[in-house]
């Protein structure tokens, strides 16, 4: 592995992510991280915790499973990768380039999305519904038209920071292992970073923990999504201005960030009440109601999304190519 190859390994995983998007196999890393922390968890649960709901102890637990998850999520790839590059260093680049496409989701993110966009234009509300049940947590029984809509592009919006850009960033500055390691978090959060009984004190670490390491790419998120939105004459602006000002409209110190800059982009309001497992959830709004959402908001989303992840590529493979020059 050399310091060079991670430039050509970004540029070349972010291309075969719009190429090909995700492949939907079991050997997805995070499905592979997903089945480290199960796996995890129950040998801490049974070790450590043995039944017992102990503050203490699991909050212990939950910091053993961090180090585990992370320190495995690191350890295989570095492994591949020094395989690879030991029999040739071509196997390993396209080994490299591989794994950084894998941690890349701009064209799943793109597909799932138009699943909501195609079912609610060809099969109507019913069928735009279970679309978008698939790609958010909230409840999808209640939403009207413009419910799905909104939450849509809520999600096109946050996850571009936590399937694109983060991983990019994390790429630029530690190379292709430290994607893994960004993965590896982010992956730990989606799984156990709740607050309810189960996960309230043992998922408190990866919670945490993903809320640190989202605080510098969810704001450099927002900021290139505000590029992007001058790059197609959308209403920057605006964007600015929401951006600024409901930023940290979200219990999330990160998720509102990309949310509020979409919102002002399409001068729309998002966010608001939602249902979670039956029980309504009072949340503020973020945005202004300049006009109702429809349905074509979904692809400017998914546009300004693409626009976004081709600025931030082009950003980090030129600050990684200077520094390497510089260094």
């Amino acid at each position: 592995m050399n310091i060079t190859n991670s430039v050509y390994a970004l540029i070349g995983g972010f291309l075969l992510d719009l190429l090909l998007g995700d492949p939907h196999t079991p050997w997805h890393p995070a499905c592979i991280i997903g089945k480290y922390i199960c796996g995890y968890e129950k040998i801490l649960r049974k070790t450590l915790l043995k039944g017992e709901h102990n503050e203490k102890k699991e909050l212990r637990a939950g910091g053993y499973l961090v180090i585990l998850v992370i320190l495995t999520a690191v350890m295989v790839p570095w492994i591949i990768l020094m395989a690879a590059y030991s029999l040739h260093p071509y196997l390993g680049l396209a080994a490299e380039i591989i794994m950084c496409y894998a941690v890349l989701a701009t064209r799943s993110l793109k597909t799932e999305s138009m699943k909501v966009y195609n079912a609610l234009k060809e099969e109507g509300l019913e069928e735009g519904r279970k679309a978008v049940s698939m790609i958010v947590g909230r409840d999808t029984e209640r939403l009207d038209e413009k419910g799905v809509v909104k939450a849509a592009v809520e999600t096109i919006a946050e996850n571009f920071s936590d399937g694109v850009a983060a991983p990019m960033f994390y790429m630029m500055l530690g190379g292709t292992l430290a994607g893994y390691f960004y993965k590896a978090v982010n992956t730990m959060d989606s799984m156990v970073g709740y607050k309810n009984d189960k996960y309230l004190y043992f998922g408190r670490a990866a919670a945490h923990l993903d809320d640190i390491v989202n605080y510098i790419p969810a704001r450099l998120s927002a900021f290139l999504m505000i590029g992007a939105s001058f790059i197609m004459k959308l209403d920057y602006r605006n964007a600015w201005k929401i951006f600024y000002r409901d930023r940290h409209n979200h219990a999330s110190p990160n998720s509102a960030q990309t949310e509020a800059v979409a919102a002002g982009a399409l001068d729309v309001m998002l966010a608001g009440d939602a249902y979670y497992f039956g029980q309504l959830y009072h949340k503020k709004t973020i945005g202004d109601d300049i006009r109702p959402v429809e349905i074509n908001d979904i692809r400017v989303m998914n546009r300004l999304m693409y626009v976004s992840a081709w600025i931030a590529c082009i950003i980090m493979a030129v600050v990684k190519g200077l520094f390497i020059m510089w260094i």
